[in-house]
């Protein structure tokens, strides 16, 4: 039997799981993606991380035939690395990934945008794998990972498909990147607390929450019974429809599969309303929308399967 490692390097989780050829699980370990100032970085714990499921699986690094990483962008495909990262609160500009895990496993490895490591995941694990779908992570930022006629899009540099810098309002609030008016500085869980003070500040609206410690969480929480965090999730959610009206139009999936903890822990108040509205939206096929089935482990393991299928050419 073949063994291959998958890695998910998120802004809040790493991730490593081993698999077989089929892509059961064999293990899994999870660790905090560490902030500025900690005594570890990311590739050290991408390492140990590796190490770590290598034990609980009872397998040498040798006997690993090819590793996937996804990861948070945006990337230097050529090095290998990720390269000053908007969700990443390291002080390192660059963080390389693929030399050091080759060091470690003497295997093949591959990096992949998370998105696109998330489509191919959707894909590889579904009943039904659409030649022409979408993976949307409403996570702590947004992205997308876009399959067209089966070929997933990564773009000359990996980078292709970075939705969450759409432009939703033209000379808006600031994104995390530095832009304007993106799409992630409205409905990502790492924004949607600027986007409530933004709303609070410049309309009249009552409020019992605390507007210097709010979370996404509790803005969620208190849908329904707070104006401000109803006014602010009902903006996001047109911010949401808007968005990907505009992944239908541009790429006229069949499937629309959303994950990242935003929609996982709202999957009523952020997947049902779009599911609802599209139809009235679009001016073409209307895709199906859906919340995804792999729960947290879209990225990593579809990191895993980008491994399986590299290696069966």
């Amino acid at each position: 039997m073949s063994w291959y490692a998958g890695v998910d390097v998120g802004a809040s989780k790493i991730r490593a799981v081993v698999g077989s050829e089929t892509g059961q699980i064999e293990a899994r370990v999870s660790a905090e993606t560490p902030m500025a100032g900690s005594e570890e970085g990311v590739t050290e714990i991408v390492l140990r991380s590796l190490g770590e499921v290598l034990e609980r699986a009872a397998l040498e690094p040798e006997e690993i035939a090819g590793c996937g990483i996804g990861a948070i962008g945006p990337l230097d495909m050529v090095r290998g690395e990720i390269v000053d990262s908007a969700n990443l609160t390291t002080a390192r500009e660059r963080i390389p990934l693929v030399e050091p895990v080759e060091r470690l496993l003497s295997a093949e490895v591959s990096l992949w945008n998370d998105a696109n490591a998330g489509v191919i995941g959707e894909r590889f694990y579904a009943e039904r794998s659409p030649d022409d779908m979408v993976y949307l992570t409403l996570s702590t930022g947004v992205g997308a990972g876009v399959c067209i006629d089966g070929r997933v899009v990564s773009g000359w540099d990996g980078n292709a498909a970075e939705v969450g810098h759409l432009v939703v309002e033209v000379g808006g609030l600031e994104c995390s990147c530095g832009g304007q008016g993106h799409w992630e500085a409205y409905a990502s869980g790492a924004n949607l607390p600027r986007h409530a003070r933004a709303v609070a500040a410049n309309q009249p609206v009552e409020t019992d929450l605390n507007l210097e410690t709010l979370t996404a969480e509790t803005l969620y929480a208190a849908y329904g019974s707070d104006p401000l965090a109803t006014m602010v999730l009902d903006r996001t959610n047109a911010y949401n429809l808007a968005g990907i009206v505009n992944l239908v139009h541009a790429y006229a999936p069949l499937v629309i599969v959303v994950g990242g903890a935003v929609a996982r822990e709202n999957p009523a108040l952020v997947v049902d309303p779009i599911d609802e509205a599209l139809a009235d939206r679009v001016m073409s096929n209307v895709p199906e929308v859906k919340l995804t089935a792999l729960g947290d482990e879209s990225c990593v393991k579809g990191a895993l399967a980008a491994a399986i299928e590299q290696a069966s050419g």
